[in-house]
């Protein structure tokens, strides 16, 4: 098993798994329920994904190309940080944004390739002005039903994912508490040098994609 972030905390495995299901369940696809501009953008590129994994070859350049288009890693590296963001220089910001984004890059990429998955319900969606919420349910490789929801906004003409609450625990919300944690028994430099490290929770890690189940 791979450490965690913050070695010295003490995280359950039910949250570990909270924290990374949604980076690979955002790459399998089932029936839409209710489809808006929200989940049409979310699916699009969930199509392309399927597709650069049936070619031959590494996609893994080409898949973290289209995780760009759908998540906002700026956003959710700003909120992850929270309170401790506005202190930031400008180099911090882009050094910080980098590295947390490499963190989820990792785990998405590497459940992927693992091989083993589920598939994913779209169940309906909310949205109120530039901000909305597709609702989904993961179905494990075990039929176990796990709800998913993604919280997205529309950023510069395009519908982004800006975080990821499953069974109603927020993915932003749990790194910014192993954050804040790492920041006020240690130092921000600190939490820095433990994301360059490279310490991941691969044991955390979520379903694989598969073929998608046309309902």
């Amino acid at each position: 098993m791979a450490h965690s972030l913050a070695p010295r905390m003490q995280i359950s495995s039910g949250m570990k798994r909270r924290m990374l299901v949604p980076i690979a369940a955002v790459v399998t696809i089932a029936g839409v329920a209710v489809a808006g501009e929200p989940t049409d953008s979310l699916k699009a590129r969930i199509d392309r994904v399927l597709l650069l994994l049936e070619e031959p070859g590494d996609r893994r350049a080409e898949i973290r190309k289209v995780a760009d288009e759908i998540f906002d890693f700026e956003e959710m590296s700003r909120r992850a940080l929270g309170p401790h963001w506005h202190p930031r220089t400008p180099d911090e910001r882009r050094e910080f944004v980098s590295l947390f984004t490499d963190l989820l890059e990792r785990s998405y990429l590497g459940r992927i390739e693992s091989g083993r998955g589920g598939t994913v319900v779209y169940t309906g969606e909310a949205v109120t002005g530039d901000e909305g919420t597709v609702r989904t349910r993961v179905i494990t490789s075990q039929r176990a039903e796990v709800p998913v929801d993604y919280r997205m906004h529309r950023k510069n003409g395009s519908w982004r994912v800006f975080d990821v609450s499953v069974e109603g625990i927020s993915l932003v919300n749990n790194y910014r508490s192993q954050f804040n944690a790492v920041i006020q028994s240690s130092s921000y430099s600190a939490l820095v040098e433990r994301l360059r490290s490279k310490e991941s929770d691969a044991a955390a890690s979520p379903p694989s994609p598969r073929r998608p189940r046309r309902d």
